[in-house]
């Protein structure tokens, strides 16, 4: 079976190439036949040979393990690539309105774009299709939030290029360049919009939140299992990559000797990581029936939500 890493080097090498040859293509047509909106495609999908080179670097990293200066390991790195794939997202949706809002503001003439923009716009909605789903595919095969965003991000593209190649028959139908640039206006919105979407939910991840909150239930789920275990509470769940860290408090009978509470929280420990797969490491407080501490304000208790008192 391939390793993790090496899925998501396949992956990012698919990304990679496909972008490469479709960038290529776009950039090259939209200068030649004079369409604003197939070259703001072509410089979305630059950044997308930008983005897959990130993610390989952080295929590279992701697997490492862990060590004296990163005892959690090196997951994190593919938050961070997820984190700067938002901000070349970004960045390129901006560069694209205010090329594109300046050319309409300003009145610039334009002549009619060539024909050969639909040919390559129709090939673009093809290709991205295929590279969409590869990176969903290997996204959940690998629980890779990286590969998933990436996959949002071309499913985004899907919706450009279909948007250029309305503008591109709008503006041969009636004649007008300008539907063109409103083409390519609409374009770059639509970029910020799936950039700033990439960031909100890698966000939760960077601030340690858990915004699955079936998680804890199967948590609490969890300690119910193991006998002698009470009253789990200040339950905290965070992801490292595709992995999650919890810790949680319990409490044990105070007549049991320290070896007995120890194997107690060692059973919670198993059964944590046999109901949840993607456990990376388990923490386990012990405290004694009826322990009650005053400051205990984070974490949940069976039954409440987050946000909850």
């Amino acid at each position: 079976m391939d390793s993790r890493s090496a899925l998501l080097a396949r992956a990012s090498l698919l990304a990679l190439a496909g972008n490469a040859i479709l960038a290529a293509g776009k950039l090259a047509v939209g200068l030649a036949s004079g369409s604003l909106a197939v070259l703001g495609d072509g410089i979305d999908s630059s950044t997308d040979v930008v983005i897959a080179l990130i993610n390989l670097l952080a295929a590279r990293i992701v697997d490492k393990p862990g060590d004296r200066e990163h005892p959690y390991g090196h997951a994190r790195a593919e938050t961070l690539a997820t984190t700067v794939l938002s901000f070349v997202v970004f960045f390129a949706g901006a560069q694209l309105l205010a090329r594109t809002a300046g050319s309409i503001i300003g009145g610039e003439d334009r002549a009619m774009p060539s024909p050969i923009a639909i040919y390559v716009t129709i090939a673009s909605i093809a290709g991205k299709l295929l590279l969409s789903w590869s990176q969903f595919h290997y996204g959940r095969k690998t629980g890779s939030s990286m590969l998933v965003a990436n996959g949002k991000n071309m499913r985004g593209d899907v919706v450009i290029s279909a948007s250029v190649l309305a503008g591109l028959g709008f503006t041969f139908a009636f004649g007008l360049p300008v539907i063109d640039r409103v083409a390519a206006l609409l374009v770059s919105l639509w970029i910020i919009k799936v950039a700033i979407g990439i960031f909100l939910e890698v966000n939760d991840e960077l601030m340690d939140g858990s915004a699955d909150e079936s998680l804890y239930a199967r948590l609490f789920e969890a300690v119910a299992s193991v006998p002698g275990a009470g009253n789990p509470h200040r339950a905290r769940m965070r992801r490292l990559g595709s992995s999650l860290v919890a810790d949680l408090d319990i409490e044990v009978d105070s007549s049991l000797s320290v070896g007995e509470a120890h194997g107690i929280a060692l059973g919670v420990e198993a059964a944590v990581k046999a109901l949840i797969p993607d456990i990376y490491d388990v923490i386990v407080h012990v405290e004694p029936a009826g322990n009650e501490e005053e400051g205990e304000r984070y974490g949940l208790r069976p039954g409440e939500r987050r946000g909850g008192a």
